[in-house]
């Protein structure tokens, strides 16, 4: 919706008479010293609080946005696949979505050379079709889906090779591997793997859960995230560690991930029996991981001895290392559906793929272990994985001094019919900037993802790039969920 006038004057009269349009009433708390932080035109989504001045914010929390179960898009219903079918990545290739997976696991376990990598492809990523590759022979017949067979399908993780330097023949990578030892894997197509050398690439670790590999085009280097111990030898908590890489090969010693909770002290250990770690599309500063969190010590009903059950755990860091847990609570239950109660469900895949203009598509694993073990969608709002968010009795909060690149500011924000957002420009010390007060814009209200915030004046902000800023936003029954500054467009 688009900012109105004649029907919101009365609304907008009162909200600026109970929040002002001098400075903010909290300004006496603001701390001094603070660099200014440089968000360029970058998407900066409200997922920590690496943008807000706590001393400054009254009546507004940062709130996890659950994402909803849509469709189910496969049934591992195959004789190559199968109840123990498990470790779902997820990539998209241009008009292409790309989905991996585990298929048959036979007597043996982990360590059996029959383990099968699976391939599945869609256009829209609903509707996912296994094409005949006729790579690999299973059980007499090669009209099946394998891309790859041996001990590391276990838990092949592909991913798209973003690194502008990689060669053609490597477009798409891979690790896979158990017992302290993971492997490097290339590919031209997604479809023809080859090992990029005998040894393993990285052997400090357990690595017996999918391990995360992508390109950084933040540090400009690869990234792995993999499974390790905390007491070693398969003891103590399972945890994730990262590495680095420039060439794929030569890895850096694994770095245990860091964690701090809203309240800035180091929450308890639990079990993360995957980490799902992804840059976020659009927004790849923003490092995002979606850990199935793994309660061993729990049973309901489940069609084999394992115990334990899980969900779905929600983290954000900016560097890759030290992880934001401003969330410790569920990012996604098991619900109603008693099979999702069982070990080892609820598990997201890996990535995070763009299915429509305004909605991020991931998926999670359900009904582990059971004949009907699958792979259901879930949808969130495009960088919508958490707000800013105000009640019905209104609240503010405002941003630490920050310069920005972009000329326009605009926001991905939602309100009830009766609320409201209003956003004022301030300098380093607090005090409005002329014609950017609160009593100079309008409040929006609706739903939009890209609202071009506007005051009397108009919205451009040109003669404010590359100065210190604060933003200070005052809502009423309202989400703030990113925002960016953009190229001038027609106002």
């Amino acid at each position: 919706m688009k900012q109105r006038r004649a029907k919101f004057l009365f609304s907008a009269l009162c909200w600026s008479l109970v929040w002002g349009g001098g400075p903010s009433p909290l300004l006496a708390q603001a701390p001094d010293g603070a660099s200014p932080l440089s968000i360029g035109a970058r998407v900066e989504m409200f997922v920590d609080d690496t943008l807000v001045d706590p001393s400054l914010t009254r009546n507004v929390s940062l709130r996890l946005q659950a994402p909803v179960r849509r469709e189910v898009v496969l049934t591992t219903d195959r004789p190559w696949e199968g109840a123990a079918s498990a470790y779902f990545t997820v990539i998209q290739d241009g008009e292409r979505i790309r989905l991996y997976y585990r298929g048959y696991v036979p007597e043996g376990g982990d360590a059996s050379g029959q383990q099968v990598a699976c391939y599945a492809e869609s256009t829209d990523g609903v509707n996912f079709t296994r094409p005949n590759l006729g790579l690999h022979e299973f059980q007499g017949s090669k009209e099946n889906n394998i891309v790859f067979m041996g001990v590391e399908a276990h838990n092949f993780a592909p991913f798209l090779d973003a690194n502008p330097n990689a060669k053609p023949e490597e477009r798409y990578k891979a690790v896979g591997g158990v017992d302290g030892r993971l492997f490097a894997f290339s590919s031209p197509d997604g479809i023809h793997w080859a090992r990029m050398q005998p040894e393993p690439v990285v052997t400090q670790g357990a690595f017996d859960s999918l391990n995360v590999v992508f390109w950084d085009k933040q540090s400009e280097r690869y990234r792995c995230y993999s499974r390790y111990w905390t007491g070693g030898n398969y003891s103590g908590v399972r945890a994730v560690q990262c590495s680095t890489s420039d060439d794929f090969l030569q890895w850096t010693d694994p770095v245990p991930n860091r964690y701090r909770a809203g309240d800035g002290s180091e929450p308890p250990l639990e079990h993360f029996y995957t980490s799902a770690t992804t840059p976020c599309p659009g927004a790849p500063h923003h490092y995002l991981a979606f850990p199935m969190r793994f309660v061993p010590d729990r049973k309901t009903i489940s069609p084999i001895a394992d115990g334990g059950v899980s969900d779905a755990v929600f983290l954000s860091s900016r560097d890759g290392v030290n992880w934001d847990r401003h969330f410790l609570e569920a990012w996604l239950r098991p619900g109603r559906d008693e099979r999702n109660w069982t070990h080892r469900n609820n598990m997201p895949a890996s990535g995070v793929v763009q299915t429509s203009p305004d909605e991020f598509s991931l998926y999670v694993s359900e009904h582990y272990a059971w004949p009907d073990n699958r792979l259901r969608r879930l949808t969130i709002r495009r960088h919508g994985f958490a707000a800013m968010h105000a009640g019905a009795g209104g609240g503010e909060f405002t941003t630490r001094p920050l310069t920005f690149a972009g000329a326009n500011l605009r926001l991905n924000y939602a309100t009830s019919a009766a609320g409201s957002v209003q956003v004022e420009i301030q300098d380093e010390q607090g005090r409005p900037l002329p014609g950017f007060s609160l009593a100079d814009m309008e409040p929006l209200f609706g739903d939009e993802m890209d609202a071009l915030v506007k005051w009397q004046a108009g919205g451009d902000l040109t003669d404010l790039m590359g100065q210190p800023v604060r933003f200070r936003f005052v809502l009423r029954d309202a989400d703030v969920f990113a925002l960016t500054t953009t190229a001038l467009k027609s106002q």
